[in-house]
This record gives structure tokens, sequence and C-alpha cells, in this order.
């Protein structure tokens, strides 16, 4: 499963928020590296070689907990992937991870002053909600106030820059607003990735249920029409009140398939595009007449996280380290994208992905050697008992449960970790669960020890380091690990109050080099970026950094 801004599409993912971009690479075929490039793989084509209207049919892993993507239950790829169309947004990416103001939204916004930093955004004129309140200065002040902290009824995913704003105030008139910042904030043009009306954000009830079952009121290019949670299916059509270019598509259809499911659903012509994971899958999906692979590197990757809350049995960070040097980083991604990718590498670093400025390994304190590993549970007092393969301490076995989605690449990595620990007397229980509530039921209680799941980047990758390895224990946000301490806080706050970048990537990389040392976390590998596309769909595929253009997604004449 993904966390988002959305990772190797190997189940649910969670997203970093802020802009909302898909990956990339100079290699649009099979092969190649995960080093995330310039170019991307959408078929891109003018408005005048397609035909009017038509159906995209996408693929969900789960349905959406909540689709507020802001909250901390709807934080995954499945509900930006069906809300993204929907909803403002501030900037968009191109290919090669530059930044331009969505002028559907926004006339201008800029930066106009630094001491203290100030950001002046001007709201298009034409911009309405669905329900026919124009969009004002209002929404944003409500989605700061919301988010920055201040409040922990509101179940926030991240307050990530929020947290920094010290005020956001009317400007020339209602379509302007003045955001203050009480510190600079190194990727302010991440503010408002999202933006939600008011209604949303007005109370923390408002903003924990309001969108917890529909989405009441939106302002993209289409709108949520129907919601068919026996058929596990939405649907998207044109927004009627739209001002902006009229989308080519008459709509977007999501099922809900199991990721098993994806490969023979695009072979028998039930999707028009899905991720492929695994030679297999690009394999059946490559020779199936009508489809081809687009390929182009996420900033994505997939990744374990440890469950180090207070009574866990993980607690002890050396312990936890025991386990993170006992995982075979490279003979997992080996597996996982052999024949997909060239040299398969585990991600080594989890700030920035390979390709991406700042990127540089810091992961040595996790290096895999299983006799360090076993030398730390001695010290740590976990024994093996006379005639026993299991390790004990106080009465309590080394017995340790990894959770993550139904998916067989999911389940092929725990068995290499599986093989490993056992060798040093550590017993690793494998439980599947369905997509919906993964996280939700599962992660965010704590009911795990090694839980696995993927990570959504950003071309604007600092604030995932509050949303993630913050540790505040009266709001976790994204830390699913509860790992964490007061230094590494003061670093990450550090980092992003730094205008310099050059200074935020040295300390954001100090940062990550401690993430690595209290064991919170491990990356596996860097998402591929390879879809199975139908041949006739064009401008949609495997976007690498880019944001889809959803106005400008179709089918060739």
């Amino acid at each position: 499963m993904r966390i988002r801004s959305t990772v190797t599409r190997l189940a649910i993912p969670m997203v970093a928020l802020g802009l909302i971009v898909s990956g990339c690479s100079a290699d649009a075929g099979e092969g190649g590296t995960a080093e995330v490039g310039t170019t991307n793989a959408i078929n891109p084509h003018p408005r005048e070689d397609l035909r009017e209207g038509g159906n995209l049919r996408l693929a969900l892993s789960a349905f959406p907990e909540s689709f507020n993507a802001l909250h901390v239950d709807g934080n995954t790829s499945d509900t930006n992937d069906v809300v993204v169309p929907t909803l403002p947004t501030a900037f968009v990416s191109d290919a090669a991870g530059d930044l331009t103001v969505d002028k559907d939204f926004f006339t201008d916004i800029k930066m106009t002053g630094t001491n203290p930093q100030k950001i002046v955004y001007d709201i298009n004129p034409k911009a309405v909600w669905t329900d026919d309140t124009p969009i004002t200065w209002e929404d944003l002040r409500s989605q700061w106030q919301a988010l920055n902290g201040t409040n922990d009824q509101y179940l926030v995913a991240a307050t990530s820059g929020y947290d920094q704003v010290e005020s956001v105030e009317r400007g020339e008139n209602d379509r302007q607003a003045i955001v203050t910042m009480r510190t600079p904030y190194a990727e302010w043009q991440g503010l408002f990735g999202l933006l939600y009306p008011k209604a949303d954000t007005a109370s923390p009830e408002a903003f924990n249920n309001w969108a917890r079952s529909s989405l009441p009121v939106s302002a993209g290019p289409f709108v949520i029409t129907n919601i068919d949670r026996t058929q596990n299916r939405l649907t998207l059509t044109r927004n009627p009140k739209w001002w902006g270019e009229t989308p080519v598509l008459d709509s977007i259809t999501f099922s809900v398939l199991d990721h098993s499911a994806w490969l023979a659903a695009i072979q028998n012509n039930e999707l028009d595009s899905s991720y492929m994971s695994g030679l297999e899958n690009v394999t059946g999906a490559r020779n199936t007449p009508g489809v081809e692979i687009r390929r182009a590197a996420e900033p994505s990757w997939s990744h374990v996280t440890f469950n180090g809350a207070p009574g866990a049995l993980l607690e002890d960070p050396k312990v936890r380290m025991a386990i993170a040097k006992s995982i075979n980083r490279q003979a997992i991604v080996e597996t996982s994208q052999h024949g997909v990718v060239t040299e398969p590498k585990p991600l080594n670093n989890h700030v920035f992905v390979v390709g991406q400025k700042g990127y540089q390994d810091n992961a040595a304190s996790v290096a895999f050697d299983l006799d360090a590993a076993a030398k730390l549970l001695d010290e740590a007092g976990w024994k093996i008992p006379p005639g026993g393969d299991v390790r004990e301490k106080d009465g309590r076995r080394l017995e340790l449960r990894d959770v993550m989605y139904q998916q067989d690449s999911w389940v092929d990595t725990a068995k290499i970790i599986q093989q490993d620990l056992q060798k040093i007397g550590v017993k690793l229980n494998i439980q599947t669960v369905p997509g919906t509530g993964l996280f939700k039921d599962v992660i965010d209680p704590g009911n795990y020890d090694l839980a696995q799941f993927s990570y959504s980047g950003s071309v604007l990758p600092l604030g995932s380091l509050k949303q993630h390895y913050y540790y505040d224990p009266a709001n976790w946000q994204g830390n699913k690990a509860r790992i964490g301490s007061p230094e590494l806080n003061a670093v990450i706050d550090q980092t992003l109050t730094e205008l310099d970048p050059a200074k935020a990537i040295e300390l954001a990389n100090k940062a990550d080099r401690m993430v690595f040392e209290e064991a919170h976390s491990l990356p596996l590998n860097q998402a591929s970026g390879t879809y199975g596309v139908r041949v006739d769909l064009a401008n949609w595929g495997a976007f690498g950094l880019a944001s889809p253009d959803y106005t400008k997604v179709g089918f060739l004449k």
C-alpha cells in the first residue's frame, strides 16, 4: 500500500503531502535504472488527434477510507487518485520537476518578501466550488487553521509548512490571500498542494467527517458523481461548473481490484491503464494485443517500518537495529525488480530518491550483517533457551508480526526477511490484510511489529521529514513507527526553515542518517514506474515527475 504525494505500486501507498506528482526516467521501455530523470512516457498528442468523450478506466487497491486527503485516514494514493482531478492545486510540475503556477486556479503566486517570508496568492476570478460559491482567501485561511497543528482534534496527515505560518489574511479583495510565515519555509510551493473548501476544514468535526464517505463540494475539471460500494466502483464525470478547458474525456471510472487482478483486467480490456510490478506482470502486459508498456521511474519507494511504540517488542533501539541489520535489502530488490530494472539496488535515503538532487547513501548503519545482529540481540538480553530456536527475554518470545497488503510481491519480500531472521533466532509471522483497513485498522493502532507499505515522494521532498519522522506523541501525523527524538526534531525543524537550498540538503541528509541510526524504517526499492497502457490512450501513462493534466487525457481517433 502507498502513502501519498503516492511508490512501487506494490500496494496501497501513502502520500507525502505537498505537490502531488507521479516519477520519471529517460528510459521508456523495460530495463534501465530506477533513477528519476527529465522525461516521461505518456504518448503525448494534441487535442485535434483525440476523439471527444470516452471513459478512462483505472484501478484502486482499496476504497478510500476518507475523501479528505489531508486527513490521516485519507492520506493514501487511492484517495489522491480519486480526488486530484476534482480539487484546486497551487503548482504543477513538468517532467523535469520544474514548477509553474496552476493557472486554472491561481493567476499568480509569488513570494514577495523574506523577512518575514510572505507569499501572495491571486485566485483565478473564475474559480468556483461546485455549490456555486467562489473560491476565496477564506478557504486558504481555514485550511491553514486546520493543518497548523495547534488543535490536535484535527486528525491531520501532516502539518508540514502550515505549522510555520503566522497568518493568512485577505489581500486587495476576496480573491487574494496573503500568507505570512512565522519562520522561513524552504518548500513554500508545497503549501495548498490540494485545496479543500472551508466547509471541510471549518472545525475538527467537519475535518474528520465531512468528506468521510463522499466529497460533497469540489472544484476541478471532474466531479465525483457515483460511489457504488456494492460494485466497488467510483465514477467521475465532467464538472458542469468548470471554467477551464473542457476535458476531452466524459468520465473516469475507478474500480477497486485486488492487485493480483490488475494484469487480467488489462488483458480482458477492463482497464485502460494500471501499474505493473514484477517481471511476470510486465511481460504479460507487454504481450497483450493493444497494450504497451510505458515506463518512467517514480519518486516513490517501498519500505519496512518498525513499531517502536512503548511496550512493543521493538521498543528497544538496539533490538530494532538488530532486526534492521538482518534484512538483506539487496536480495529483496533483486527479487522484486529482476528483469524490470537493470542492476537493481536498494534505496539508501528516506528523503531523496536516486536521480534527485541531494541523494546520497546514508544507510551504512543498517548494513546487512547477521553476526552483528545476533551480537546486538545478545547484548539486549534476548537469548535462545536450551533446546529452543526462538530468543526469549523476561518470559516474552521474540516472535514478530509482519503485516502487509495481500499481494505476492510483498509476501515474497516477507519470506526473504523471515528466512534471515530465523538464522539469528527471531521468528517472523507473515500477516496479509486487504487494502481497505490496512492503515486505519492495523498500522495506525499499532497492531504490528513490522509493516510493509510504500511512500510516494515529490519534487518537494523535505516536507516528508516532518510528516513521517517527527516525534510528537500528541500528534503522530504520518509517523507510523512512533519512533523519534527531540534531537532529530531539532534537525528537521532546522532543515525546514533553511532557505539556502544547499544547506537545506545538507541538513536533510543529516536528519536522514539519524533516521537510519534509530532504525525507524528501511527503504527497499525505488519504483520503476512501469505501466501497462492501451496504445490508443494519449497523454496518460508513466508521468515521472510531471503532474497529470486531466483535461488533455483522451483516446486517439
